[in-house]
Protein backbone atom coordinates (compact mmCIF):
# COMPACT_ATOMS: atom_id res chain seq x y z
CA UNK A 1 0.00 0.00 0.00
CA UNK A 2 0.73 3.51 -0.64
CA UNK A 3 2.58 5.77 2.15
CA UNK A 4 -0.20 7.43 4.88
CA UNK A 5 -0.24 11.39 3.84
CA UNK A 6 -1.44 14.00 5.57
CA UNK A 7 -4.72 14.76 6.85
CA UNK A 8 -6.77 18.03 7.41
CA UNK A 9 -9.29 17.01 10.07
CA UNK A 10 -12.09 18.62 7.75
CA UNK A 11 -11.34 15.78 5.52
CA UNK A 12 -13.40 13.56 7.17
CA UNK A 13 -17.13 15.61 7.14
CA UNK A 14 -18.14 16.86 10.67
CA UNK A 15 -21.62 16.26 11.01
CA UNK A 16 -23.38 18.59 13.43
CA UNK A 17 -26.07 16.94 15.29
CA UNK A 18 -27.17 20.08 17.81
CA UNK A 19 -30.37 20.38 15.90
CA UNK A 20 -31.00 16.91 15.15
CA UNK A 21 -33.77 17.02 17.68
CA UNK A 22 -36.57 14.33 17.51
CA UNK A 23 -35.71 13.54 14.19
CA UNK A 24 -38.99 15.17 12.63
CA UNK A 25 -37.48 18.16 11.95
CA UNK A 26 -36.25 19.82 8.10
CA UNK A 27 -32.71 20.43 10.07
CA UNK A 28 -33.02 16.54 10.99
CA UNK A 29 -33.59 15.49 7.75
CA UNK A 30 -30.76 17.62 6.90
CA UNK A 31 -28.25 16.03 8.87
CA UNK A 32 -29.37 12.61 8.10
CA UNK A 33 -28.30 13.51 4.22
CA UNK A 34 -25.01 15.06 5.47
CA UNK A 35 -24.30 11.69 7.24
CA UNK A 36 -25.71 9.33 4.28
CA UNK A 37 -23.44 11.56 2.01
CA UNK A 38 -20.29 11.17 4.09
CA UNK A 39 -21.04 7.19 3.90
CA UNK A 40 -21.57 7.48 0.36
CA UNK A 41 -18.33 8.90 -0.64
CA UNK A 42 -16.18 7.76 2.26
CA UNK A 43 -17.63 5.45 4.91
CA UNK A 44 -16.40 8.09 7.59
CA UNK A 45 -17.39 11.38 9.75
CA UNK A 46 -16.74 12.81 12.86
CA UNK A 47 -20.17 13.66 14.65
CA UNK A 48 -20.62 16.17 16.99
CA UNK A 49 -23.10 16.95 19.50
CA UNK A 50 -24.04 13.52 20.15
CA UNK A 51 -25.77 14.90 22.87
CA UNK A 52 -23.18 12.19 25.16
CA UNK A 53 -22.18 14.08 28.42
CA UNK A 54 -18.46 14.82 27.61
CA UNK A 55 -17.46 13.85 32.13
CA UNK A 56 -19.55 10.37 31.25
CA UNK A 57 -17.03 10.04 28.12
CA UNK A 58 -13.80 10.76 29.93
CA UNK A 59 -14.46 8.75 33.15
CA UNK A 60 -15.27 5.76 31.24
CA UNK A 61 -11.61 6.74 29.68
CA UNK A 62 -10.03 6.97 33.55
CA UNK A 63 -11.67 3.12 34.14
CA UNK A 64 -10.15 1.55 31.04
CA UNK A 65 -6.98 3.23 32.28
CA UNK A 66 -7.49 1.36 36.00
CA UNK A 67 -8.80 -2.22 34.33
CA UNK A 68 -5.80 -2.12 32.14
CA UNK A 69 -2.79 -0.98 34.73
CA UNK A 70 -3.86 -4.32 36.64
CA UNK A 71 -1.38 -7.42 36.44
CA UNK A 72 -2.27 -9.36 34.07
CA UNK A 73 -3.21 -12.39 36.64
CA UNK A 74 -5.65 -9.97 38.15
CA UNK A 75 -7.29 -9.13 34.46
CA UNK A 76 -7.49 -12.29 33.53
CA UNK A 77 -10.24 -13.22 36.11
CA UNK A 78 -12.38 -12.36 33.63
CA UNK A 79 -10.87 -14.31 30.78
CA UNK A 80 -12.44 -13.67 26.75
CA UNK A 81 -14.27 -16.96 25.98
CA UNK A 82 -12.52 -19.47 23.48
CA UNK A 83 -15.23 -19.16 21.13
CA UNK A 84 -14.75 -16.08 18.50
CA UNK A 85 -18.15 -14.86 18.39
CA UNK A 86 -18.49 -14.79 22.17
CA UNK A 87 -17.20 -11.32 22.13
CA UNK A 88 -16.98 -10.64 25.87
CA UNK A 89 -14.61 -10.29 28.84
CA UNK A 90 -10.47 -9.85 28.53
CA UNK A 91 -8.62 -10.31 25.83
CA UNK A 92 -4.22 -10.28 26.24
CA UNK A 93 -2.10 -9.10 23.61
CA UNK A 94 -1.92 -11.04 21.17
CA UNK A 95 -4.95 -12.70 21.93
CA UNK A 96 -6.73 -11.12 18.35
CA UNK A 97 -4.96 -10.79 15.14
CA UNK A 98 -7.43 -9.57 12.45
CA UNK A 99 -8.53 -10.59 8.98
CA UNK A 100 -9.98 -9.25 6.36
CA UNK A 101 -12.66 -11.53 4.68
CA UNK A 102 -10.40 -14.57 5.24
CA UNK A 103 -12.19 -17.63 6.19
CA UNK A 104 -10.24 -20.72 4.76
CA UNK A 105 -8.05 -22.29 8.22
CA UNK A 106 -4.62 -22.76 6.41
CA UNK A 107 -5.18 -19.23 5.25
CA UNK A 108 -6.03 -18.25 8.69
CA UNK A 109 -3.32 -20.33 10.34
CA UNK A 110 -0.63 -18.42 7.77
CA UNK A 111 -2.13 -14.95 8.93
CA UNK A 112 -1.92 -16.12 12.59
CA UNK A 113 1.84 -16.87 12.60
CA UNK A 114 2.41 -12.89 11.36
CA UNK A 115 3.24 -10.54 13.88
CA UNK A 116 -0.37 -10.16 16.21
CA UNK A 117 -1.91 -6.96 17.23
CA UNK A 118 -0.75 -5.32 20.03
CA UNK A 119 -2.91 -4.43 21.98
CA UNK A 120 -5.33 -5.82 24.53
CA UNK A 121 -9.17 -4.94 25.49
CA UNK A 122 -12.07 -5.76 27.51
CA UNK A 123 -15.74 -6.37 25.76
CA UNK A 124 -18.28 -5.74 27.42
CA UNK A 125 -22.34 -6.53 25.82
CA UNK A 126 -26.29 -5.88 27.16
CA UNK A 127 -25.82 -7.18 30.68
CA UNK A 128 -29.27 -9.01 30.57
CA UNK A 129 -28.65 -11.02 26.66
CA UNK A 130 -29.78 -14.53 26.74
CA UNK A 131 -27.61 -15.60 24.71
CA UNK A 132 -24.09 -14.20 25.29
CA UNK A 133 -23.73 -13.13 29.27
CA UNK A 134 -20.87 -10.82 29.91
CA UNK A 135 -18.02 -11.83 31.70
CA UNK A 136 -16.78 -9.39 34.82
CA UNK A 137 -14.08 -8.93 37.15
CA UNK A 138 -14.83 -9.69 40.91
CA UNK A 139 -16.63 -7.20 42.09
CA UNK A 140 -13.94 -6.55 45.12
CA UNK A 141 -11.05 -6.24 41.87
CA UNK A 142 -12.18 -3.22 40.54
CA UNK A 143 -15.22 -1.88 42.33
CA UNK A 144 -17.58 0.46 40.28
CA UNK A 145 -15.97 -0.87 37.15
CA UNK A 146 -19.11 -3.24 36.03
CA UNK A 147 -21.65 -0.64 37.03
CA UNK A 148 -19.65 2.31 35.13
CA UNK A 149 -19.56 -0.21 31.57
CA UNK A 150 -23.08 -0.92 32.09
CA UNK A 151 -24.07 2.58 31.92
CA UNK A 152 -21.59 3.37 29.44
CA UNK A 153 -23.22 0.92 27.01
CA UNK A 154 -26.39 2.38 27.81
CA UNK A 155 -25.53 5.96 26.76
CA UNK A 156 -24.20 4.44 23.72
CA UNK A 157 -27.61 2.79 23.11
CA UNK A 158 -29.76 5.74 23.29
CA UNK A 159 -27.63 7.98 20.85
CA UNK A 160 -27.88 4.54 18.65
CA UNK A 161 -31.32 4.04 19.08
CA UNK A 162 -32.10 7.98 19.28
CA UNK A 163 -30.26 9.90 16.44
CA UNK A 164 -27.88 7.63 14.90
CA UNK A 165 -30.05 5.15 12.84
CA UNK A 166 -32.69 7.68 12.93
CA UNK A 167 -30.44 9.88 10.89
CA UNK A 168 -29.35 7.01 8.58
CA UNK A 169 -32.93 6.48 7.70
CA UNK A 170 -33.48 9.99 6.97
CA UNK A 171 -30.44 10.21 4.96
CA UNK A 172 -31.46 7.56 3.08
CA UNK A 173 -35.20 8.47 2.33
CA UNK A 174 -36.38 4.69 4.32
CA UNK A 175 -40.17 4.11 4.28
CA UNK A 176 -41.40 5.36 7.30
CA UNK A 177 -39.11 8.14 7.61
CA UNK A 178 -36.46 8.00 10.73
CA UNK A 179 -38.14 4.69 12.29
CA UNK A 180 -37.10 1.84 9.42
CA UNK A 181 -33.46 1.12 10.68
CA UNK A 182 -34.49 1.19 14.48
CA UNK A 183 -37.05 -1.70 14.06
CA UNK A 184 -34.03 -4.34 12.40
CA UNK A 185 -32.14 -3.12 15.99
CA UNK A 186 -34.41 -3.45 18.62
CA UNK A 187 -32.70 -6.61 20.66
CA UNK A 188 -29.34 -4.01 21.55
CA UNK A 189 -27.03 -7.16 20.78
CA UNK A 190 -24.25 -4.41 20.31
CA UNK A 191 -21.20 -4.75 22.16
CA UNK A 192 -18.80 -2.21 24.20
CA UNK A 193 -14.90 -2.79 23.80
CA UNK A 194 -12.24 -0.95 25.80
CA UNK A 195 -8.94 -0.92 23.80
CA UNK A 196 -5.66 -0.18 24.80
CA UNK A 197 -2.39 0.06 22.96
CA UNK A 198 0.51 -0.18 25.18
CA UNK A 199 3.32 1.77 24.83
CA UNK A 200 6.24 0.36 23.35
CA UNK A 201 10.04 1.25 21.73
CA UNK A 202 9.03 3.25 18.05
CA UNK A 203 12.00 0.74 16.89
CA UNK A 204 9.92 -2.53 17.18
CA UNK A 205 7.18 -1.08 15.29
CA UNK A 206 9.58 0.48 12.68
CA UNK A 207 11.09 -3.09 12.58
CA UNK A 208 7.62 -4.55 11.97
CA UNK A 209 7.85 -6.89 15.12
CA UNK A 210 5.35 -5.23 16.30
CA UNK A 211 1.51 -3.32 14.86
CA UNK A 212 -1.63 -1.86 16.77
CA UNK A 213 -4.02 -3.02 14.43
CA UNK A 214 -3.87 -4.16 10.55
CA UNK A 215 -6.08 -2.44 7.74
CA UNK A 216 -9.48 -3.92 8.27
CA UNK A 217 -13.23 -3.21 8.00
CA UNK A 218 -15.57 -3.68 10.60
CA UNK A 219 -18.57 -6.20 10.57
CA UNK A 220 -21.69 -5.34 11.78
CA UNK A 221 -23.99 -2.03 10.93
CA UNK A 222 -21.42 0.78 12.22
CA UNK A 223 -19.25 1.67 15.08
CA UNK A 224 -19.08 4.33 17.19
CA UNK A 225 -15.21 5.37 18.44
CA UNK A 226 -14.45 7.24 21.06
CA UNK A 227 -10.27 8.42 21.00
CA UNK A 228 -7.59 9.52 23.39
CA UNK A 229 -5.57 12.41 22.30
CA UNK A 230 -3.22 9.95 20.83
CA UNK A 231 -3.32 9.38 17.11
CA UNK A 232 -3.24 6.22 15.17
CA UNK A 233 -6.38 5.82 13.14
CA UNK A 234 -5.58 6.10 9.59
CA UNK A 235 -8.60 5.28 7.43
CA UNK A 236 -8.35 4.35 3.40
CA UNK A 237 -9.04 7.81 0.91
CA UNK A 238 -10.21 7.80 -1.89
CA UNK A 239 -12.03 4.67 -1.34
CA UNK A 240 -10.41 1.72 -2.78
CA UNK A 241 -7.22 3.00 -3.27
CA UNK A 242 -4.94 1.70 -0.97
CA UNK A 243 -3.94 5.31 0.11
CA UNK A 244 -4.53 5.58 3.75
CA UNK A 245 -5.09 8.75 5.58
CA UNK A 246 -4.77 9.79 9.84
CA UNK A 247 -8.05 10.61 10.99
CA UNK A 248 -6.96 12.60 14.30
CA UNK A 249 -8.80 12.83 17.34
CA UNK A 250 -10.79 16.33 17.01
CA UNK A 251 -12.01 17.10 21.14
CA UNK A 252 -15.97 16.75 21.43
CA UNK A 253 -16.25 14.78 18.34
CA UNK A 254 -17.03 10.57 18.47
CA UNK A 255 -16.01 8.89 14.99
CA UNK A 256 -18.31 7.18 13.04
CA UNK A 257 -17.77 4.27 9.78
CA UNK A 258 -19.85 1.62 8.61
CA UNK A 259 -19.59 -1.92 8.75
CA UNK A 260 -19.52 -4.55 6.18
CA UNK A 261 -23.08 -5.73 6.80
CA UNK A 262 -24.83 -2.21 6.16
CA UNK A 263 -22.65 -2.07 3.25
CA UNK A 264 -23.88 -5.46 1.85
CA UNK A 265 -27.66 -4.40 3.25
CA UNK A 266 -27.26 -0.83 1.13
CA UNK A 267 -26.15 -2.86 -2.29
CA UNK A 268 -22.70 -0.96 -1.64
CA UNK A 269 -24.47 2.59 -1.37
CA UNK A 270 -22.95 3.23 1.66
CA UNK A 271 -19.34 2.36 1.96
CA UNK A 272 -17.12 0.15 4.82
CA UNK A 273 -14.20 1.53 4.46
CA UNK A 274 -10.49 -0.45 5.36
CA UNK A 275 -8.93 1.55 8.39
CA UNK A 276 -6.34 0.63 10.89
CA UNK A 277 -4.71 1.82 13.69
CA UNK A 278 -0.91 2.54 13.69
CA UNK A 279 1.51 3.99 15.61
CA UNK A 280 1.80 7.31 15.62
CA UNK A 281 5.49 9.14 14.62
CA UNK A 282 7.97 9.00 17.39
CA UNK A 283 8.52 12.51 18.58
CA UNK A 284 12.47 11.77 18.57
CA UNK A 285 13.18 12.26 22.21
CA UNK A 286 12.12 9.49 24.69
CA UNK A 287 12.36 6.37 21.80
CA UNK A 288 8.92 5.64 23.22
CA UNK A 289 5.57 5.44 21.29
CA UNK A 290 2.59 6.38 23.71
CA UNK A 291 0.16 4.43 25.02
CA UNK A 292 -3.15 4.90 23.31
CA UNK A 293 -6.59 4.39 24.41
CA UNK A 294 -9.94 3.90 22.29
CA UNK A 295 -13.52 2.87 23.11
CA UNK A 296 -15.65 1.51 19.92
CA UNK A 297 -19.73 0.56 20.37
CA UNK A 298 -20.80 -2.24 17.51
CA UNK A 299 -23.81 -1.78 16.37
CA UNK A 300 -25.42 -5.02 15.01
CA UNK A 301 -29.16 -5.77 13.58
CA UNK A 302 -31.19 -8.21 15.38
CA UNK A 303 -29.50 -11.88 14.54
CA UNK A 304 -32.74 -13.86 13.27
CA UNK A 305 -34.42 -11.54 11.42
CA UNK A 306 -33.65 -11.95 7.27
CA UNK A 307 -31.80 -8.94 5.86
CA UNK A 308 -32.65 -8.29 2.38
CA UNK A 309 -31.79 -5.39 0.28
CA UNK A 310 -33.01 -1.56 1.33
CA UNK A 311 -35.60 0.03 -0.26
CA UNK A 312 -34.10 2.69 -2.47
CA UNK A 313 -31.27 0.95 -3.00
CA UNK A 314 -31.61 -1.44 -5.76
CA UNK A 315 -33.93 -1.10 -9.13
CA UNK A 316 -33.68 -2.59 -12.32
CA UNK A 317 -30.85 -0.67 -13.70
CA UNK A 318 -28.97 -1.47 -10.19
CA UNK A 319 -30.07 -5.25 -9.44
CA UNK A 320 -29.72 -6.46 -6.20
CA UNK A 321 -26.00 -7.94 -5.58
CA UNK A 322 -26.61 -10.30 -2.45
CA UNK A 323 -28.52 -12.86 -1.41
CA UNK A 324 -30.67 -12.14 2.12
CA UNK A 325 -28.74 -13.10 5.22
CA UNK A 326 -29.38 -13.05 8.84
CA UNK A 327 -26.98 -10.95 11.08
CA UNK A 328 -25.95 -13.80 12.95
CA UNK A 329 -24.20 -15.65 10.40
CA UNK A 330 -22.37 -13.40 9.12
CA UNK A 331 -21.29 -11.70 12.53
CA UNK A 332 -20.15 -15.31 13.71
CA UNK A 333 -18.42 -15.87 10.80
CA UNK A 334 -16.28 -13.15 11.00
CA UNK A 335 -15.66 -12.96 14.37
CA UNK A 336 -14.36 -16.71 14.12
CA UNK A 337 -11.69 -15.92 11.85
CA UNK A 338 -10.33 -13.33 14.40
CA UNK A 339 -9.83 -14.99 17.00
CA UNK A 340 -6.48 -17.51 17.45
Amino acid sequence: MSGTVSLQPTAIPIVDFACFGDGTSPEAIDIGKQLVQACREIGFAYISNTGIPQAEVDSMFEWSRRLFSLPIETKLLAPHPAEGWKHRGYSGVGREQVSQMVFDPTQLAAIRKQTPDFKESFDIGRDDCPRMSNVWLPEHVLPGFREAATSFYDTCRLFEIEKLLPALSLGLELPGGGEFLGKYHQEAENHLRLLHYPAAPAEVFARGEKGRVGAHTDYATGTILFQDDVPGLEVESPFGSGNFVVASPIPGTVVFNIGDFLMRWSNDTLKSTLHRVCAPRNDGKSGMIKERFSIPYFMSSDRDLLIDCLPGCWDEHRPKKYEPVTAGEYIDMRLDATYR
